[in-house]
């Protein structure tokens, strides 16, 4: 997505919820949604952390052909690496690559192998030099996304956990002639690969988080996961599961509210532990809809985030969790008065109400 696509899609939503959170108004939960910005955010992320894996950096597990036989040499592990097979690896130089069971943790699910040999011209010929990270970016645009939808039966949330990404030849392995790509899916934040449980076929896809975790802010925007001891722009109370109640095709967003409003709201108090916590401690009740891109892909979950909404676009910095006592921009927050108004302290002397006639 372009930058300019990127603000044509937030702008409407952002202006929406910062006029709300100018009016001053301090409801128990107020029930803004800001999926767009948030899906842009995903974008981000997912621009940040696509990864270029060029290799092992050493000549360790690495297999060469016998004299005489075609000049290749890959390592073990990546060289048989085929659609379906789950990847991981602990060093920064991914020299330990192994295959896992994709119910196990891991780090890379292969969805293709692509081979550079068939490609026209001479670009990856004999001798030519391992392409650079934009060409990289330009070949998973055009062969690894593709393949993954392909791979996915179409079925790959757009907005979901899992960003396409691709693996290729360390520069030992390329400049012995291997000219294979893998193309897959990981899961991914902006500080890099996240490991995963599961194979991606049939799961749910939903980017959502368990309760009690706080996100971070950059920018009055939430990034990854962080202590709730730390500066924070949400905290997660709960998720919403739409499968039960929308049974067949993507609900609309009217519909979607209505159950998410409701389901939400009880979340939080059943999380906080009382209907009047949100309200006392001046922070709003924030929840997503659930596009028709991602209903079909099989993503029906929702987040439900408690935050504070900035004077602009973004959010407020949060420090501590709204299960005790908590810091809004470096302060405690002061509980509104009751009913949104307050009661006027009567005059000094004046003379009390007279006394009302009881009834017989």
């Amino acid at each position: 997505m372009s930058e300019k696509d990127s603000e044509q899609r937030t702008t409407p939503r952002s202006r929406r919820r910062a006029e709300a959170a100018g009016s001053g108004r301090n409801l128990s939960a107020t029930k803004l949604r800001w999926g767009l910005l948030i899906g842009a955010l995903g974008a981000v992320v997912a621009a940040l952390v696509t990864m270029f894996i060029t290799g092992f950096d050493n000549d360790k597990g690495l297999e060469a052909h016998q004299p005489g036989a075609e000049p290749v040499v890959r390592d073990r592990v990546f060289g048989s690496a085929a659609a379906g097979d789950c990847l991981t690896w602990s060093k920064a130089d991914r020299s330990d690559l192994v295959k896992v069971n994709c119910a196990d943790k891991h780090q890379f699910e292969v969805a293709a192998v692509v081979d550079l040999s068939q490609y026209p011209g001479r670009e990856f010929g004999e001798g030519t030099r391992h392409p650079d990270s934009l060409r990289m970016t330009e070949l998973k645009d055009e062969h690894c996304v593709p393949a993954v939808q392909q791979y996915l039966n179409g079925r790959l949330d757009p907005r979901g956990k899992y960003v396409v990404n691709v693996m290729s030849p360390s520069p030992d392995g390329w400049a012995h002639g291997d000219r294979t790509l893998r193309c897959g899916v990981q899961a991914a934040s902006s500080a890099g690969v996240v490991a995963t449980t599961g194979g991606i076929h049939g799961q749910d896809q939903s980017k959502v988080h368990d309760a009690g975790v706080c996100l971070g802010i950059n920018q009055n925007l939430p990034t990854d996961p962080v202590d709730c001891s730390q500066q924070h722009s949400v905290e997660v109370v709960g998720q919403v599961d739409l499968a039960g109640q929308f049974t067949g095709g993507p609900p609309s967003e009217a519909d979607q509210d209505r159950f998410v409003e409701q389901e939400c709201t009880r979340i939080s108090t059943d999380y906080l532990g009382s209907a009047d916590a949100i309200r006392n401690k001046t922070l709003t009740l924030f929840f997503d809809y659930v596009e028709a891109s991602s209903w079909l892909a099989g993503s029906h979950k929702l987040d439900c985030w408690i935050g504070k909404g900035a004077d602009r676009e973004g959010f407020a910095p949060i420090v501590g969790s709204a299960r005790g006592e908590i810091l809004i921009n470096g302060q405690a927050p002061v509980p509104p008065p009751n009913s949104g108004r307050s009661t006027p302290a009567p005059l000094p002397g004046a003379a009390p109400l007279p006394p009302q006639p009881q009834p017989r």
